[in-house]
């Protein structure tokens, strides 16, 4: 395997903050690498020295000779020219109108733009996208990205997961995007503290690995303390007998995991709401709201319960934004009726930061809300608080107005929290978190009773604190998906109009740069074997379900050899069909892949 670039004893420090400490790594050709650390430890700074765009203090950066590294800043720069010029270059309209691939990453990020529009008119998230799709259409030895998720929804990092996947350069990639770095990597590194920990896997196995790090940390500072003391007792009582060194499996971290109560009791959280809220929490009845070009709502029907946990997903502009502002009562609907509960105490985190006084202390503007809470059967004091929010030490006591903008974000989330609301509308709360505060705020949320409605292009953070997911899905609709958010991106490609590449390239530009092209599946086709496939996979959920309780009830029987027979007649019926169901997924997957 080439290796690609080294880090050689790499320092670097900003004054008196050391974010490379003796760093020595390298990246090899095919590696695909995800980047993870706190906030301001250093992360960008050391992607930054291995495509060698930042100087180190001492130590050496080895790139191999002739290496391309493409490279997405968390901040670019962008020219005087169209979207089209700056993501295509000087390409000719039959050049890139006839390569799959760019026409995949021209659909896949700038879906039905403009090409002939200037770059001044984007906005800085739409700015962000092409400047992802510019370099993602070169070719590259080494892709190295710095938060290429923001900005993109759902569908988006869906889309981007995929094509990283099929594509050949190694890729580093720091995000905070738990559902993404599993998607797409299969090496961990983690930054803080002036060094690297290397961990192999994904975040799954990130996870775990740490754990046992931090297990057999916790062993040695224990035989450390008591060195001393099994020193003198082995003095006292002589040698003893040999005994084999316990291993530790990964098995072992697992069975740390399977120890632990679930995430949260979803049944006593519900039963404190309801105590807390009464029935009556919000109630839509046929509200319907619209703007110039489209009905956002249309008579919509729908009601928020005590303790009810709902992630709300759709597509850019399909009112995900508006129905928050209708449940907070910010808004007025077009029609229609909008009931709150009496007992209802409402927080809204909406995308837009509310000022605070910039002379005042985050410390101060917690405790102004409030100086203790309690979220299930623990008290937390502001100051701890804070430091789950990622202040700590002397953070507490900046003054607000030299605060970063997701620092900003992070107070004043925690500011709705400590005031104890018992229904949160949350707008994108995840933007400018890192993965150890995410975890921290998953945890408070885990026992805090009440409802809560929850919009965020973070899978994981929503799979993980909700209990069940709606979508807009452009229509005035809201649809209930019992499978989360596969569902919605399932209906999605089930229901995608035909797609046509950007700028009005012809079809006859497309087709003459690929005469030999097959004839593409038609959209009718393509619905009914996606739907062909949802069915399958529905049955196959059901025959998993039911061969684990025949499984089950074959335990129970040991000894009722009647019994036995009966149920091993049944598992044999369904393995058959399973096995069957499958033959029709590939050939129904085989023929969309065409």
């Amino acid at each position: 395997m080439t290796n690609l670039v080294n880090l050689q004893d790499v320092s670097l420090a900003y004054g008196p903050l050391v974010l490379l400490d003796k760093v020595s790594l390298g990246v090899d050709e095919g590696e695909r690498i995800g980047v993870v650390g706190r906030n301001g430890g250093g992360k960008s700074t050391m992607i930054s020295v291995l495509a060698g765009f930042t100087e180190p203090d001492s130590g050496r950066v080895v790139h191999n000779r002739g290496l391309r590294v493409g490279f997405l800043h968390q901040r670019d720069d962008f020219p005087d020219s169209t979207i089209g010029e700056f993501v295509l270059g000087d390409r000719a309209e039959h050049e890139w109108a006839g390569d799959a691939r760019i026409r995949d990453i021209l659909r896949g990020l700038l879906g039905g733009w403009d090409l002939n529009l200037p770059m001044s008119g984007l906005s800085g998230g739409e700015r962000r996208r092409s400047g992802l799709a510019r370099l993602l259409v070169g070719d590259h030895d080494l892709i190295i990205l710095d938060e290429p998720t923001n900005h993109l929804d759902i569908e988006g990092i869906a889309w981007l997961a995929e094509h990283l996947r099929g594509r050949p350069e190694a890729l580093v990639v720091v995000t905070h995007d738990r559902w993404f770095l599993d998607a797409v990597t299969t090496r961990t590194w983690e930054v803080g503290r002036g060094a690297i920990e290397r961990y192999e896997g994904g975040y799954a196995a990130y996870v775990l690995a740490k754990a046992e790090r931090d297990r057999q940390a916790a062993a040695e500072e224990d035989r450390r303390q008591n060195l001393m003391r099994k020193e003198l007792a082995w003095l006292r009582r002589g040698a003893p007998a040999r005994t084999s060194k316990p291993k530790f499996r990964i098995e072992a971290a697992n069975q740390l995991i399977a120890d632990e109560p679930p995430a949260r009791d979803t049944v006593e959280l519900v039963r404190f709401a309801s105590s807390r809220l009464g029935k009556t929490v919000i109630d839509l009845k046929k509200v319907s709201v619209s703007i110039p070009d489209r009905t956002l709502l249309d008579e919509l029907t729908w009601q928020l319960g005590p303790g009810d946990r709902v992630g709300l997903v759709g597509v850019n502009g399909a009112g995900k934004s508006t129905l928050l502002k209708i449940l907070a009562e910010e808004r007025e609907p077009d029609s229609g009726t909008v009931r709150t509960g009496r007992t209802v105490k409402l927080a809204h985190l909406s995308q837009n930061i509310a000022e605070l006084d910039p002379a005042m202390r985050p410390l101060q503007a917690v405790m102004d809300v409030r100086e203790h809470i309690t979220i299930g059967k623990r008290d937390y004091t502001a100051s701890q608080m804070l430091e789950k929010f990622g202040f700590r030490g002397e953070r507490q006591w900046t003054p607000i107005g030299d605060l970063s903008g997701g620092e900003k974000r992070r107070l004043q989330l925690l500011r709705l929290l400590m005031d104890e609301p018992n229904v949160l509308l949350l707008d994108e709360p995840t933007n400018d978190l890192d993965i150890e505060t995410l975890t921290e705020l998953e945890d408070l949320l885990d026992g805090w009773p009440g409802s809560l409605v929850l919009v965020s292009h973070d899978r994981y953070f929503l799979e993980r604190i909700t209990d069940r997911v709606l979508a807009l899905m452009g229509d005035g609709s809201l649809a209930f998906l019992p499978n989360g958010v596969d569902e919605y991106l399932e209906r999605r490609a089930a229901t995608a109009d035909e797609v046509t590449v950007p700028l009005g390239a012809s079809e006859t530009a497309a087709a003459q740069a690929s005469p030999a092209a097959e004839p593409a599946l038609s959209q009718a086709d393509r619905r009914a074997a996606q739907k062909e496939m949802q069915r399958v996979e529905r049955r196959m959920d059901k025959i998993a379900k039911r061969e684990a309780q025949l499984h089950e009830q074959m335990a129970s029987a040991a000894e009722d050899y009647t019994k036995l027979a009966e149920l091993d007649a049944e598992a044999k019926v369904l393995a058959a069909e399973k096995e069957e169901l499958e033959m029709v997924w590939l050939e129904q997957a085989e023929l969309i892949g065409d």
